[in-house]
């Protein structure tokens, strides 16, 4: 299962993500005490001395980090002016997490086959053999050979703001998609 460490990122990033937040899976509270400190960020403060070396997945970065601390319309900002498939996948969750589920599978219609998908399907896998849910629309998670980011995004509808077991799974697997999607944009905006 993949493991995020905050401070694997440098010391700007460690100290915005606490990952002892859960993420939500509708739009959440923007949290307005790192608004000021997200507002003055670029990719150049993000990655500090590290040599940058594909802008638009540092830009896929910066759009991560607006989601993370429920900034959609900054986040959406961001993700839409990369052209990639992995600039779709950021603007697939945030559709997804604003609950405009016709458009996040739009979105991950663009994205294709993503390079994290590998990661995110034996993270799922793990985080729902762990779960404690025993919701039949849940069961696909432990079956699927491929993730199906569709699927996933009709559960999370069905589930949001439900309270559920179900619910706080889907959270666990969206705090862990975006931990990899972030650490994949990461390593590929440096290599």
């Amino acid at each position: 299962m993949f493991s995020f460490n905050a401070s694997d990122y440098g010391r700007f990033v460690s100290s915005l993500i606490d990952l002892n937040r859960l993420c939500e899976l509708g739009p959440g509270q923007p949290d307005t005490a790192v608004r000021s400190t997200l507002s003055q960020m670029t990719v150049e403060s993000l990655f500090g001395d590290q040599p940058i070396t594909n802008r638009d997945m540092a830009r896929c970065c910066l759009s991560g980090i607006w989601l993370w601390h429920d900034f959609l319309d900054e986040s959406h900002e961001l993700s839409q002016t990369v052209g990639s498939s992995t600039g779709s996948y950021w603007h697939g969750i945030m559709h997804r997490r604003e609950s405009d589920y016709p458009n996040s599978k739009y979105w991950f219609n663009r994205v294709g086959e993503h390079p994290i998908f590998v990661d995110l399907l034996h993270t799922a896998n793990q985080l729902a053999r762990e779960a404690s849910t025993s919701d039949a629309a849940a069961s696909f998670l432990l079956s699927q050979n491929e993730w199906d980011p569709f699927r996933f995004v009709d559960l999370c509808e069905q589930v949001s703001g439900s309270g559920s077991d179900t619910e706080l799974l889907c959270r666990r697997i969206a705090q862990a998609e975006w931990a990899i999607l972030f650490d994949y944009c990461y390593r590929a905006a440096i290599q």
